[in-house]
C-alpha cells in the first residue's frame, strides 16, 4: 500500500515525532507507516484520515490497480 502521508505532515509542518503524539503511536511506527513497511489497522487509518481530516482513499492507494473497474 501506497500512502502520502510524508507530504501531509509536510504540508502541516510537523515532525513524526508531533504526529505519533497526535495518533497515540510512536515515531518509529510512523516512520515505518512513511517508508511503507507498516500498514495501519483500521482504526489507526480511521486517526490519521480524521487527523488530517481527508479521506482515507486520500492517504492510502493500493500498491495495483486490481479494484480498477
Amino acid at each position: 500500500m501506497q500512502n502520502r502521508l510524508k507530504e501531509l505532515r509536510a504540508v502541516n509542518g510537523w515532525s513524526q515525532a508531533h504526529l505519533a503524539d497526535l495518533l497515540g503511536v510512536s515515531r518509529q511506527t510512523v516512520n515505518a507507516l512513511e517508508k511503507g513497511r507498516y500498514d495501519p489497522s483500521l482504526p489507526l487509518a480511521f486517526r490519521l484520515s480524521r487527523v488530517f481530516d481527508a479521506p482515507i482513499e486520500q492517504i492510502f492507494s493500493p500498491d495495483d490497480d486490481l479494484g480498477a473497474a
